[in-house]
């Protein structure tokens, strides 16, 4: 338990912030890529997922390594907008907003999904778990005046 405490306060450092979002994903992509989607090395920490989605303005596959709270039942995700407590929105959720469907990469198997954003007291309800779940969000929430986005990833029938 002493790691993850270690690794939750180091994650909420805006020097954490600064480096994680260039380093992290890089290596994630690399390793998910070399054991055919078998691992992500943040997923050792947090449970994690490859989002492809589809470009907002270029209509292009956009792959991107994203933490993930698994929900119960096993039938859906939560990604969480945070981009480490940066300023901006990251660039996958954009790509949510204009193009729901989208597909995952969960523990090796490629899964078809429908992203939903999140507001209102539903919105609230998962927040507060999610707090429970890692609480550096609260950090990264804190740090930034934009609400973090929040969506439900649920397969595609």
């Amino acid at each position: 338990m002493i790691g993850v405490r270690m690794v939750q306060k180091v994650s909420s450092t805006r020097a954490f912030a600064k480096v994680a979002p260039h380093v992290i994903p890089a290596l994630d992509r690399a390793v998910h890529r070399l054991t055919r989607g078998k691992v992500l090395l943040s997923a050792q920490m947090l449970p994690g997922v490859i989002l492809t989605s589809t470009g907002a303005r270029s209509g292009l596959p956009r792959r991107a390594p994203l933490a993930c709270m698994p929900e119960e039942g096993g039938g859906s995700w939560i990604l969480v907008g945070s981009n480490f407590g940066r300023t901006g929105h990251p660039a996958w959720t954009g790509n949510l907003l204009a193009h729901p469907d989208a597909e995952i990469s969960w523990k090796g198997r490629d899964i078809p999904v429908t992203a939903v954003p999140l507001a209102g007291e539903e919105r609230a309800a998962v927040w507060k778990t999610l707090l429970a779940f890692w609480p550096p969000y609260a950090t990264y929430q804190a740090r930034v005046e934009r609400e973090i986005r929040l969506f439900r990833l649920t397969p595609r029938a």
